[in-house]
C-alpha cells in the first residue's frame, strides 16, 4: 500500500505498477509461501505522449527515492515503442501487450477513492495457472528463456509451467 499511495500522489497519467510488483505476489500466493518475495524493483508505468522524455522519468525516480526506501524504476510507456521497434503505442495497457510474458503484463494503482484497479490486459487466468507464458506478439523464445533463468523464476517457484 505504501508504493500504491506514493504513487498515487504523483497524479501521473494512465499509471500503475506492474509486473513483479502484482505477479510475484501471485506467485507466493499460490506457492504458498507466508512472506512476500523481495522485489529487484517497482516498476512505475505510466502513459504520457506529451512530455515523454528519459529525463523525466529519472526526476521521478529520483523523487520517488527521496521518499522511500522502495527500489523504484519509472519508465512512461509512450516511448517504449523506440526501444522494442514496435508502432507507437496507444496506452499502458496497449504497451503491456507488447511484454515478454504474459503474466507481467498485470498492474495495479489506486483509484480516485483510493480503490484497487486491475489493469490486465490478457486478464488474470494465466497469471493465475501457474504459468510462465511467451506473448505471440513478442515471439522471441530465446528472450523468453534468457529471461526465465536470468530471474531463476522456475528456483523460486518450482510449480511453474513454462507455455510457449
Amino acid at each position: 500500500m505504501e508504493a500504491l499511495q506514493l504513487a498515487s500522489k504523483l497524479n501521473l497519467p494512465d499509471w500503475c505498477l506492474a509486473a513483479g510488483f502484482v505477479r510475484n505476489l501471485v506467485w507466493d500466493k499460490l506457492h504458498d509461501y507466508e512472506a512476500a518475495t523481495k522485489l529487484a524493483d517497482i516498476d512505475l508505468i505510466y502513459f504520457d505522449p506529451v512530455n515523454d522524455s528519459a529525463e523525466k522519468d529519472r526526476e521521478i525516480e529520483e523523487y520517488l527515492k527521496s521518499r522511500s526506501s522502495l527500489p523504484w524504476s519509472v519508465r512512461n510507456q509512450a516511448r517504449m515503442h523506440l526501444k522494442n521497434g514496435d508502432q507507437p503505442y496507444r496506452s499502458t495497457s496497449d504497451a503491456m501487450r507488447y511484454w515478454v510474458e504474459v503474466e507481467a503484463a498485470i498492474g495495479t494503482r489506486l483509484s480516485i477513492d483510493g480503490e484497487i484497479e486491475l489493469i490486465a490486459p490478457f486478464g488474470l487466468e494465466a497469471l493465475m495457472a501457474n504459468t510462465i507464458t511467451m506473448n505471440n506478439k513478442r515471439p522471441k523464445p530465446d528472450i523468453f528463456k534468457q529471461r526465465i533463468s536470468g530471474k531463476k523464476w522456475l528456483e523460486h517457484w518450482p510449480n511453474l509451467v513454462v507455455c510457449y
